[in-house]
Order: C-alpha cells, then sequence, then structure tokens
C-alpha cells in the first residue's frame, strides 16, 4: 500500500466475536481505533447498521501493509479454529484497505457514540458528555478504552435489564469476563452488597477500576477465570461466547449459591442450543429467554 496519513480496514465477522477481534487488532497492530457498529435512525427507528463490519483504523508502519495483515489474520483464524470455533462462528473475514485524511481518532471515535437509554432507568453516559439525573435513574458514566463494554451493545443491554428484574438488594454479585466494568458497577449501582469481577485480559483491569472510580462505587476487579474463583454468589452475570459459557456452565454453576440467578448473554439467536444443552447437562433450571434483535440472554436458577 502507499504510503498514507492512516488506513481504514474494514472487515466481515460474526457478531458474536467483535470483542475478541477488537483486541486482537489493538495488540496486534498499529490501532488506532475500532468501530464495532454504527447506526442510523430516522424518526427514532433504526433505518440501517454496520453489526458485522469491524471498522479498524490503523497508522502507517510495516504491520498495517497488505501482505502482513493477510497474513496475521489467517494465523488468527486458524488459532480461533483450533480452539472450536467454526466458519460460521468467525464470518468470512473478507476485508478492504482504504486510504483515509489524517484526523485525530482518539477523539473522532467519541462523536459515534452518544447517551444511552437502556430501561426507563437505566442510563449509559460517555464520560465527556453532560447529564442531568431525571431523578430516581441509575447512572452509568463509562470510558470504555479498549475494554468491550460501552452499554450500547444489545448482550451488555440484555445483561443490565436482567440486574434490574432479577438481582435482589444486598446481593453478593460477580461479573465473569468484566471487560469495562459496566455489568459489576451497574450491579453496585442497584444495590448489590459485594461486587466482583474478572477478566483473563489483563488490559481492562485497570479501565474497569477507572470506571468504578468515575461512579464513586466499590469493587473489587481483578485478572482471573471462573474456574479458579473460590467465593460463592447470589447473582452472576457471563457476557461471554456461546461455546466459552457452555465449556464453562461447570465453574459458573460451583460459583452461585443455591437458588441464586445467572444472566448468561453473547448468545446469538442461531446458537442458544449450545448453551440450553450446558444448562440443561449441568442441572441448572431456565427462568427466562430474553432477546433483544438476534441476541438472547438466558436467565437459570441453581436449584441444587
Amino acid at each position: 500500500m502507499p504510503n498514507a496519513d492512516y488506513f481504514e480496514l474494514q472487515i466481515k465477522i460474526n457478531p458474536e466475536i467483535e470483542d475478541i477481534m477488537s483486541d486482537f487488532f489493538f495488540e496486534n497492530f498499529p490501532c488506532e481505533g475500532v468501530v464495532l457498529s454504527e447506526e442510523t435512525y430516522k424518526d427514532l427507528e433504526m433505518v440501517s447498521t454496520t453489526e458485522g463490519t469491524l471498522k479498524v483504523f490503523l497508522s502507517h508502519s510495516e504491520r498495517s501493509e497488505e501482505s502482513v495483515i493477510r497474513k496475521i489474520l489467517t494465523t488468527q483464524r486458524e488459532l480461533l479454529k483450533s480452539r472450536g470455533l467454526t466458519d460460521d462462528d468467525l464470518g468470512s473475514w473478507e476485508y478492504i484497505i482504504t486510504t483515509k485524511k489524517c484526523e485525530d481518532w482518539s477523539k473522532k471515535w467519541k462523536e459515534k457514540w452518544d447517551i444511552t437509554r437502556v430501561s426507563d432507568k437505566i442510563v449509559i453516559v460517555p464520560d465527556w458528555l453532560e447529564y442531568e439525573d431525571k431523578g430516581g435513574e441509575i447512572v452509568i458514566r463509562l470510558e470504555p478504552g479498549c475494554a468491550f463494554g460501552t452499554g450500547t451493545h444489545q448482550t451488555t443491554q440484555l445483561c443490565m435489564k436482567a440486574i434490574e428484574k432479577y438481582m435482589p438488594k444486598g446481593a453478593k454479585m460477580a461479573d465473569i469476563g468484566m471487560g469495562s466494568g459496566i455489568l459489576a458497577i451497574c450491579a453496585k449501582k442497584f444495590g448489590a452488597s459485594y461486587v466482583y469481577g474478572c477478566d483473563n485480559d489483563e488490559t481492562v483491569i485497570d479501565v474497569a477500576k477507572e470506571n468504578a472510580l468515575k461512579n464513586s462505587v466499590e469493587c473489587k476487579f481483578e485478572l482471573n477465570t471462573a474456574d479458579k474463583i473460590t467465593e460463592k454468589f447470589d447473582f452472576v452475570c457471563a457476557n461471554i461466547l456461546h461455546n466459552v459459557l457452555a465449556e464453562i456452565m461447570g465453574d459458573l454453576k460451583n460459583i452461585m449459591n443455591k437458588d441464586a440467578i445467572m444472566v448468561l448473554s453473547g448468545i446469538l439467536d442461531e446458537k442458544k442450543p449450545v448453551v440450553l444443552d450446558a444448562i440443561k447437562k449441568w442441572n441448572l433450571e431456565l427462568i427466562e429467554e430474553a432477546h433483544q434483535e438476534q441476541w438472547v440472554a438466558l436467565i437459570v436458577k441453581r436449584i441444587d
């Protein structure tokens, strides 16, 4: 590719792995920013969306050469397939690269993120925007950094609605794969007595801690996975890939108290049977299937 101010890579992926691919580009390329999806509205109705197309902004370096990008993408795809993901799980990964005039993308991407009302009670406010609480609202201020969880994605919103509906005040809550910490913060603001969040990506731990500080809530965040947790909880959120949920369902059950509730999200409708089979295998009771567009969250209860 010729020298340019920066490159824009658009790649077709399965929306279910957009957080994985976002992290991948930040870790392996001179990545200045990623746009997960852009939506267009008319008369309060969404008329178009770019969901399924990841937009990646790359500064000029050897690693932004197309031959290098192709090689690294091929290696990453083979790695994910070796971990059990199929071509359908991954999407086509067809991509185009274009040159763009240089802009400050550390600021530009923020123009695409506005105040998000998740429910009548829950409002997500980007940290750089002004918002006046209407009274009785749960307002979460957020700076996502490179972590997944801005509150705009359907899977995150499904979890937040489930917290509002099912989590009792005073509950001990765990957020497995917490990303930006948004669900943990939400739970704390809804009255959880103790909130624990963990992730296997060390880069998001400080992001989550900063977001808790911005919201004046106390949460414990650490680098960890469900199989190593020794505490038990009254309410659990796991917003992860469907195949990972199925794989760790036993570990998730082990951290639940009897009669505890768990929200399983990050599931495309077509992948729901994989998670339902794991729920049945581990003798968890399905309470509700909550849907938002093509995504589903499964709310379950530990009964033994």
